[in-house]
């Protein structure tokens, strides 16, 4: 188990410290469950109630929230980002051990460098190429001609297709699918002709890609994913798509062929994309919306209706299907009132 003092958690976060230097700190906790030897974090003005019958040994807190606190800290000017970094002294991930598990099946042209780690069961293809210090969990399989950069981290039971290119030091947890073919048919008198998908997959430095999400290959050319990007479990990103830079998307979004996505964008859980439009950079879409035309302009975006008492809810959905009716009748009245109101006359108003 990690073991930091006080005070090396303090040096490292340059942070202020309050509390004894050589105070032991062994794991991380919630304000809520910490006990002795942990360090906990107060970043949510809701969970300041905690704060006073915190028991960890000590708390990650600004300046303001130290003045009322008697306890030990460590004070920061962003403590959520203070915890996502000391969160890496305390990983227990196992790490790779250098080498090629003797189950592996691998490909006699594939080039390996001798710093990465081949767990059992792993299948690596013809000409696939895995930098230095990658681990690769057990049954992943490497496709043809696919590339993973430096310091890459692949879960068990990851598939990578053929001509899949990864960055450095990218994550991708177990289920996930890089470089499936994309949804691509072409419609002949009520049948459908598939098309071949022969572009890549291009996904930059420094992505993480949940569990069991799915990018396809491009039909021509290449899906990219860019620097930074980081996707949540069960995201559907189809062929041709493009993500730009760290991008942020939450879980169960379906974004469709060819649309491209900006950078520094913040995409909530459970939105849909049609395809073939563009969003600009510096957007933030809001839970379950439904994104039917492209975004030319930075902010925030949300569709459909927030929740409310069922009751309530069945009363505005019978309204909403009331409308189109209400909007004729709207226009008739409209009609008849401009029918029966005679224009001002210009001279008299003068």
């Amino acid at each position: 188990m990690p073991m930091h003092t006080l005070g090396d958690l303090a040096a490292y976060l340059q942070a202020e410290l309050r509390g004894p230097a050589d105070l032991p700190i062994h794991d991380l906790a919630t304000l809520q469950d910490a006990g002795d030897g942990q360090l906990s974090f107060l970043a949510n003005a809701q969970y300041r109630k905690h704060l006073g019958s915190c028991r960890a040994a000590a708390v990650l807190l600004t300046a303001a929230d130290a003045e009322h606190f008697a306890g030990h800290a460590l004070v920061v000017a962003n403590p959520y980002l203070a915890f996502a970094r000391i969160s890496h002294l305390f990983d227990r991930k196992p790490q790779g051990v250098a080498g090629i598990h003797p189950s592996a099946v691998v490909a006699d042209d594939a080039c390996i460098d001798p710093s990465a780690s081949i767990g059992p069961g792993v299948v690596i293809e013809s000409a696939a190429r895995i930098g230095a210090g990658v681990t690769i969990g057990a049954h992943c399989v490497i496709g043809a001609r696919s590339v993973i950069g430096a310091g890459g981290w692949l879960a068990p039971r990851v598939t990578l297709y053929h001509d899949v290119q990864i960055g450095q030091r990218v994550v991708i947890q177990s289920g996930a699918v890089i470089g499936g073919e994309g949804f691509g048919f072409a419609n002949e008198q009520g049948r459908w002709v598939k098309i071949a998908q022969i572009g890549g997959v291009r996904i930059g430095d420094d992505v993480e890609i949940g569990a069991n999400t799915t990018i396809d290959r491009g039909a021509l050319s290449d899906t990219v994913i860019g620097d930074g990007v980081k996707l949540d479990n069960q995201i559907m990103i189809a062929h041709n798509v493009q993500v730009g830079d760290h991008t942020a998307m939450a879980g169960c979004c379906g974004i469709s062929g060819s649309t491209r996505i900006g950078k520094h964008c913040m995409i909530a859980g459970g939105v849909g994309m049609v395809g073939h439009i563009e969003v600009c950079d510096h957007v933030f879409v809001t839970g379950m919306t439904m994104v039917t035309r492209s975004i030319t302009e930075p902010g925030a975006y949300s569709s459909g209706t927030a929740m409310q008492p069922a009751g309530e809810w069945k009363k505005s959905a019978a309204r909403i299907r009331q409308l189109d009716d209400m909007a004729r009748r709207l226009q008739q009245l409209e009609k008849q009132l401009a029918a029966v109101t005679p224009d001002a006359d210009p001279a008299s108003e003068a």
